[in-house]
């Protein structure tokens, strides 16, 4: 059975409310999430029977006012979910990242009442899939740099252009596209379906199996006026967007590493060589006291986090310190889980393995480790090193 690893009682730290919504969190994915993604990992497939079960338990758009169906939950609260869902897979906190932070929170945060009113409730409920299509098969870390274009038409906008690597994408009735109009990133609402819009499935992948992921493809893609997001303005519009998934990776990858370190630990303890167990021995007692160190560690940075976040004095550089951290020591984590394991760290009987390949997929999306350094770098001295 898991047990949280907890080593400087956070916990202690948290309203009774959140300690309700972590233990919920963690109960749906022992009950629900944890028996099925073996099989789904081997298919490579995503679990679409659960998206209504995350919706029924508020965990899409969790932070949205209750007048548009979220739950109004401050982001401790939030982030706590976001670690559960990854304890089970990357995929899954994916799936929630994407719905929430990169669907529901543009609509909300840049969409007309109108859209509000057709689309928050049915996504935050689970009813409704949607993607966002920012990244291309050319450019990646320099969204700017981006081909794909929208041109106005007498009864809407035409879209012409491809993103690539997009979560949900198979899934999604309704993809958040940004395109460039008259030069300035504007973001659109394309609905599935829509003549001109195609979809391919991503195959092949060796990490991040449990997840969609898929490629976009607009060809004269004509959509309605009122499928325009008013308020976006530019390239600040979809990396505020960005902002928020990333706040959800620097908390899901601490239940990734969680996950490794709390089996390493019982295998360790369990595990009998030369007549002790491998606990025993001083080499595997300082790869746990490394990984229970920086599992506190990045507990604290989180937890931090979100306080400034819910006292409106994040900024974007402190998430992107907590997601290049988080994300580097929860890769090192599980590789080194792995490692205690021996061969039976490469089986999928144990969840280690699935979860060191979906980090190094973690590790590179929502801004590269050497992209979230040059923010910081930039934000510390003054100097952009981006060229």
């Amino acid at each position: 059975m898991y047990e949280s690893v907890d080593y400087y009682q956070l916990t202690n730290l948290l309203s009774e409310e959140e300690k309700l919504i972590q233990n919920t969190a963690r109960q749906f994915v022992e009950d629900k999430f944890i028996p099925i993604i073996t099989e789904y990992h081997r298919v490579g497939e995503f679990p679409v029977e659960i998206v209504k079960q995350l919706g029924e338990l508020g965990f899409l758009g969790s932070t949205l006012p209750e007048e548009y169906g979220g739950a109004g939950l401050n982001n401790i609260a939030y982030g706590l979910i976001m670690q559960e869902l990854e304890r089970g897979d990357s995929g899954l906190r994916s799936f929630a990242s994407v719905q929430g932070g990169l669907v529901i929170y543009p609509i909300y945060r840049f969409g007309s009442e109108e859209q509000k009113t057709k689309w928050l409730r049915s996504l935050i409920s689970g009813y409704k899939i949607g993607c966002f299509g920012l990244t291309e098969p050319d450019f990646g870390s320099n969204p700017a740099g981006m081909k794909t274009t929208a041109r106005k038409t007498s009864g809407g906008y035409r879209i012409n252009g491809t993103k690539m690597w997009i979560t949900n994408g198979s899934l999604a009735d309704v993809a958040v596209v940004w395109a460039k109009l008259d030069d300035t990133i504007r973001g659109f609402l394309v609905e599935k379906g829509t003549p001109g819009f195609q979809v391919q499935t991503i195959k092949g992948k060796f990490s991040l199996r449990a997840s969609d992921t898929a490629e976009l493809v607009f060809d004269e893609c004509e959509i309605p006026e009122e499928n325009i997001l008013p308020d976006t303005d530019g390239l600040k519009s979809p990396l505020k967007c960005l902002t928020q998934a990333r706040y959800s990776i620097a908390w899901g990858t601490v239940g990734a590493a969680m996950a490794c370190y709390d089996t390493a630990l019982k295998y360790a303890q369990s595990r009998i060589q030369f007549d002790r167990p491998i606990a025993a021995y001083q080499l595997t007692q300082e790869k746990l006291v490394y990984m229970v160190t920086e599992i506190t560690k990045a507990q604290l940075l989180n937890y931090h986090l979100a306080k400034l976040k819910d006292e409106q004095k994040m900024r974007s550089t402190h998430v992107s310190m907590a997601k290049r951290n988080n994300v580097e020591e929860s890769l090192k984590i599980a590789r080194m889980a792995r490692s205690i394991l021996g061969a039976n760290g490469i089986s999928d009987e144990y969840p280690v393995i699935r979860h060191m390949l979906n980090l190094e997929t973690v590790s590179t999306y929502e801004g590269t480790h050497e992209i979230h350094t040059l923010i910081l770098g930039e934000d510390i001295t003054g100097i952009a090193a981006y060229y």
